[in-house]
């Protein structure tokens, strides 16, 4: 089947449309989802400040250090 002269012109005008939508919908999604954060935003800080110092040496898989111990280790030598 030939090829019409307007067909290709009207393909890539169709495809830059839908590519421009779709940036506009994840744009305006991202805008939503960061409005919405701001009010977690305390939340998300206190999960931070009660964060294990050491996971490993809490599920067992490594030994475990105090900090008395580091510093105590750093002041004999």
């Amino acid at each position: 089947m030939p090829d019409q002269a307007g067909s290709s012109a009207q393909r890539i005008r169709i495809g830059l449309t839908g590519l421009a939508f779709a940036f506009l919908l994840v744009l305006l999604g991202s805008i939503i989802s960061k409005s919405s954060g701001d009010d977690n935003s305390n939340g998300s800080q206190q999960v931070v400040q009660n964060e294990p110092n050491e996971p490993l040496a809490e599920l067992g898989v490594a030994p475990g250090a105090s900090a008395t111990s580091n510093n105590s280790a750093a002041d004999g030598q």
